[in-house]
């Protein structure tokens, strides 16, 4: 699991440790060394915590005038054990929602697996957003994470699986990932399908 880096080709445009309004502000990376952990398998130190002991984050790129944010995740999604999403909307949504950002793109490719529980903080995160035209979506969730996150119900508060497990977003830019999933959501919303 060390060598899975978190996506970097927006580092010119944007770095979240540079970036005073997030609580990734003033991070200092230890390129020489392993900081953290997923049960015993190390991982890439460029991965930021946030309070989970099984899922890490990334924070790629902010546009507070188009009021997006985008995020990698890492790990083992498990709201049951360790309430993972609690720490992340408390400690690193509710901040950026403070600051006028209502969509929000997860990037779960590396999410290996996803432990659902109550639904309540999603259902909290869509409301503090839906009023300013905001949208969750998570994006390339494996199959049996899309399966479990369905279980918990979090279709009714977020974007997932479908034609969003297929999107080929390191080859856009970031504006680029909110129109192409924008498009797709009001086609979700349409009833049309790819």
């Amino acid at each position: 699991m060390q060598d899975i880096e978190p996506f970097y080709l927006w580092r010119e445009k944007y770095i979240a440790s540079d970036d005073e309004n997030t609580p990734f502000h003033g991070r200092i990376y230890n390129e020489f060394g392993y900081t953290h952990s997923i049960y015993n398998y190390v991982i890439h130190p460029q991965w930021d915590a946030f309070g989970s002991s099984t899922l890490y984050t990334k924070l790629l790129y902010v546009d507070y005038e188009k009021e997006f944010a985008i995020f990698e995740m890492l790990g083992e999604w498990n709201d049951a054990l360790h309430n993972d999403i609690m720490f992340f909307k408390r400690d690193v949504i509710d901040l950026l929602i403070k600051k006028n950002i209502h969509k929000y793109v997860i990037i779960c490719e590396n999410v290996l697996n996803f432990h659902g529980s109550e639904n309540d903080y999603y259902e909290e995160w869509h409301e503090d957003i839906i009023s300013e035209g905001g949208w969750i979506c998570f994006l390339n969730t494996l199959h049996h994470v899309t399966e479990e996150m369905d279980a918990t119900q979090l279709q009714y508060y977020c974007h997932y699986g479908n034609h969003f497990d297929d999107f080929n977003w390191r080859k856009l830019k970031p504006k680029q990932i909110i129109k192409g999933i924008e498009l797709l959501i009001h086609s979700e919303q349409k009833g049309i399908r790819f």
